[in-house]
């Protein structure tokens, strides 16, 4: 126990200690005054216990029905000893058999109700808290013009637009080329659209507390220093406009303290057997008997021995480990994320417009800066439009959150042509899209190579 007290980590003014439960062994905690253990009723009655301290569970004169013959558990030894038991109840090693103070699979992060670092007061649940960057120094840059090129758009030739029906047609398992041989071209049709994209570029930063089982690794207290805040701490950015994610323990902010899971003993009751050593016969189910005959498993003892704790009662606590001790620090998380923002000027045709997402156009303009502008002259006014919405609506959406570290937008011209052609006296049509020219069609005349007799 004394052990265990050399375990506290200073005061941080502020901040208390990220975890601190009415350890078991603290009996000055657990206990009322004059040594009553607060759980217990008057006179160290437990409420759950009937009149007279019998409880219900018990069957009549204080028995209860699981046990054998003039009460003994038939898990127990002579005397109603448990053999993993030491003399009093107590363990080979010495240790009160209790289970832990907190029941988790893993070591626990700290208790909404602690206080915290200043600066970190956002902090809170299991998600801990987000911490907006300070305010963008500079103006909003006003619009600029896009340089004042002459675009010249091809058109597809006749040899191009049956090729791509020619490679369209060989694509779909049942579909027969005659017509894309045999077709007379009617009319090439463009309908050539643009694409404008906006990609902002930006990092955001989260913190919550982590527990993690201590290994003997440098423990960076607040003895060491003052916390910094999380936009206080210099981070390598990584390439930009690509999404990715990094964490790493806030400097200063670590404390070591004994195991909330297991007291700091490095072990916990085992959950299989709860400290008894003995489970269940998976044989013959605890009933000691198996086709009425004595079960040869057990050899009608109704229980074996647990192998999950080796018959000790115990088994490493998953809490630290099996240290015994846990280290809790604050977690910066950091997200670098790029933000699209997509736009296709209208087209004037029946090709939908979702299939210009799988497909590339030509880049006719790009520009990237810290903080762009929107577009005043180009000659499509609805891609004009789109900068100025997009722009606004990034500014709207993550200059509060975030930090915006760069932004790029640009223009693309997509290739869309309707190929009209003939074929065996009837008028059928498709599409040419993209730099790939992909063709869409929903008329094909020759879809299915299957005879129907």
């Amino acid at each position: 126990m004394e052990a265990h007290k050399g375990l506290r980590a200073p005061n941080y003014g502020t901040m208390g200690q990220p975890f601190d439960p009415s350890y078991l062994m603290a009996t000055d905690k657990a206990m009322a005054p004059a040594g009553m253990n607060p759980a217990m009723g008057p006179a160290g009655m437990n409420p759950a216990m009937g009149p007279a301290g019998m409880n219900p569970a018990m069957g009549p004169a204080g028995m209860n029905p699981a046990m054998g013959p003039a009460g003994m558990n038939p898990v127990m030894g002579p005397a109603g000893m448990n053999p993993a038991m030491g003399p009093a109840g107590m363990n080979p090693a010495g240790a009160p058999l209790t289970n832990p103070a907190v029941l988790t699979d893993g070591a626990t992060a700290p208790p909404s109700e602690w206080e915290t670092i200043p600066g970190y007061e956002a902090m809170g649940g299991d998600d801990g808290g987000n911490f907006p960057p300070p305010p963008y120094p500079g103006p909003t840059p006003d619009p600029a013009p896009t340089p004042d090129n002459s675009w010249t758009i091809p058109s597809i030739s006749e040899n191009e637009a049956r090729k791509a029906l020619m490679d369209y047609v060989k694509s779909k398992c049942c579909y027969r080329s005659a017509a894309a041989q045999e077709m007379d071209f009617h009319e090439l049709r463009p309908f050539n659209t643009y694409r404008f994209r906006l990609e902002t570029f930006t990092e955001s930063r989260t913190c919550k507390w982590v527990t993690r089982p201590y290994h003997g690794q440098a423990v960076d207290s607040p003895v060491f220093g003052i916390p910094p805040q999380p936009w206080d701490i210099p981070i390598q950015v990584p390439t930009m406009f690509k999404d990715e994610k990094m964490n790493m323990p806030v400097p200063h902010t670590s404390t070591l303290k004994a195991c909330p899971q297991c007291l700091g003993i490095c072990r916990t009751v085992c959950k299989k057997c709860h400290g008894t050593s003995r489970v269940r016969c998976w044989v013959c189910n605890g009933t000691g008997r198996r086709f009425d005959d004595t079960c040869h498993h057990c050899r009608g003892q109704t229980t074996e021995s647990c192998t999950t704790c080796n018959v000790s009662g115990y088994e490493k606590c998953t809490g630290c480990s099996g240290r015994g001790q846990i280290l809790n620090y604050i977690q910066l998380n950091v997200t670098w994320k790029n933000n699209i923002y997509e736009f296709v000027a209208d087209h004037n045709s029946e090709f939908p417009t979702d299939l210009f997402k799988k497909v590339n156009g030509e880049k006719i303009f790009t520009d990237e800066q810290m903080l762009l502008s929107p577009l005043v002259n180009f000659p499509a006014q609805s891609i004009n439009q789109a900068s100025q919405n997009a722009l606004q609506q990034h500014r709207t959406q993550f200059f509060s959150t975030s930090r915006v570290l760069r932004q790029r937008h640009s223009i693309e011209w997509l290739p869309l042509t309707k190929v009209e052609y003939m074929w065996r006296g009837k008028r059928y049509d498709y599409f040419v899209y993209g730099k790939e020219n992909e063709v869409y069609t929903d008329n094909y005349p020759q879809t299915c190579c299957c005879t129907v007799m």
